[in-house]
């Protein structure tokens, strides 16, 4: 926590970015639980209204293929406990994915209520008021099997690494689980905006997953620093590498490096970390440059933390942004600013202190391509938050010419079990080909590893 605090504190007074904006009791409010769960009498009647259809197209639109009706049918009859473990068996990571996965545009948007003139099972609540009655009760989902005597190494403690590492547990596997930070939980505990998992949510499902048994937790243990993977392959009978993304891409525009231009995920996560929200600086006007969930996380905190003016600029409209209709919804409720159609183009400051962005309005030219128009304008600001995507770090895994693995588009290149050009090596999550930067595609992407892994290991 130290160095959370260490960087609270670096923000020169002679920049209008600053703690404390708000009334100590603002913040408890403005960081309460976006969603407040369902009662049980609320649930009973949410699920009354599932249609339990044949061949359901919630199941097919979620990426983990949970049993949809199944578990909605279990919870109208009482049994909330069957009800999560048809959850925890597609899912181990159900409680987080309950809470921070874009239902919107998956399993609700596919039901068949979602029409003009009704509203889609809130299947999201649903699986929340599940999991959270299971998780309240029980320290684990499942058993191991008899030990195999097996022993697989899982570096990444994040949705992937997690989902991979609990499923190999339960056959009886011996996991060794490292991870670079001091934290496990990956994206989950450090990049996900904090009214979202309330509660220290994200380390109780951490012990949870944990707790099954069979999986020794190593933190501060990054590849490539402390770990090689020709050391790891060697010592163990498998690996799996759900390592996420590293780094966020530059803007490339000159003066990038002055006070106040921040990267959005670096913010989000001194947020999530600090002890106390009041803690966090943040400007007057604050833009965020960016059209993912990403931005809109940096653009509600910031105002949230007290942020007078928000504005979250991105070069294309709003049906090509990342953030999902509701999620821009979400920023707008909070009284952010969406400006389209528009790229930076330089950043002005005075006295190595960002003052404004300069943007050229943008529009699709006769070729089809992103073009800019030669508008331009300027929005004063304070801060900047770089929220225009993140990069994998091939480097600890392809830097060892014999342990190279193949890589395409920059991520590592895997097939339909998971399997990587290297011979004992798996890989998923957001560093592999084809990541879509959710949750619920990593547990899904460690699932299918484990599986695969399990049956190489003659399991």
């Amino acid at each position: 926590m130290s160095s959370v605090i260490e960087n609270l504190a670096a923000v020169p007074a002679s920049t209008d970015v600053a703690a404390g904006r708000l009334p100590a009791s603002q913040y408890a409010e403005n960081f309460a639980d976006m969603h407040r769960p369902l009662t049980a009498h609320e649930a009973l009647v949410e699920s009354d209204r599932c249609y339990f259809c044949y061949d359901a197209p919630c199941q097919k639109a979620c990426p983990t293929s949970i049993d949809i009706p199944l578990f909605i049918r279990k919870i109208g009859t009482g049994n909330v406990d069957g009800s999560a473990e048809t959850i925890f068996s597609a899912n181990i990571l159900g409680g987080m994915c309950a809470r921070v996965c874009p239902t919107e545009t998956l399993c609700e948007e596919a039901c068949v209520r979602n029409t003009a003139e009704d509203k889609p099972v809130r299947i999201g609540l649903l699986q929340r008021y599940a999991t959270d009655h299971y998780m309240a009760d029980h320290d684990t989902y499942g058993a191991r099997k008899p030990a195999t005597g097996k022993r697989v190494a899982v570096v990444g403690a994040g949705p992937a690494g997690l989902s991979c590492a609990h499923s190999l547990a339960a056959e009886g596997h011996d996991v060794t689980l490292f991870d670079a930070r001091r934290k496990a939980g990956g994206l989950n505990e450090h990049g996900i905006a904090t009214y979202k998992t309330v509660d220290d949510f994200a380390q109780s499902e951490v012990d949870f997953v944990l707790a099954i048994g069979g999986i020794a937790l190593e933190t501060g243990k990054a590849l490539g620093r402390d770990l090689r993977l020709a050391d790891l392959r060697r010592d163990f009978d498998a690996v799996f590498l759900g390592l996420g993304l590293q780094a966020v891409n530059a803007l490339g525009l000159e003066g990038e490096g002055m006070l106040g231009v921040e990267d959005a995920v670096a913010w989000i996560e001194m947020l999530r970390q600090a002890p106390d929200k009041a803690m966090v600086p943040v400007g007057r006007r604050v833009v965020v440059i960016g059209g993912g969930m990403t931005a809109v996380d940096a653009a509600v905190q910031a105002r949230k933390l007290g942020a007078e003016d928000v504005t979250m600029v991105y070069r294309r409209g709003r049906e090509q942004m990342n953030a999902s209709a509701y999620e821009q919804e979400v920023a707008q409720i909070n009284g952010v600013k969406l400006v389209t159609w528009a790229e930076p183009r330089a950043l002005h400051g005075a006295n190595g202190i960002v003052t404004g962005v300069e943007f050229e309005r943008t529009s699709i030219g006769l070729s089809g391509k992103l073009e800019g128009t030669g508008e331009r304008f300027v929005i004063p600001c304070d801060q900047v938050m770089k929220a225009i995507g993140q990069l994998f770090v091939p480097g600890p895994v392809a830097g060892e010419t014999a342990e190279a693995i193949a890589l395409e588009k920059n991520r590592i290149r895997v097939d339909d079990e998971q399997r990587t050009s290297l011979t004992k090596v798996w890989a998923g999550g957001d560093c592999v080909l084809g990541g879509e930067d959710l949750t619920v595609v990593a547990v899904e992407h460690g699932k299918i590893a484990a599986r695969s892994i399990n049956a190489a290991l003659g399991a």
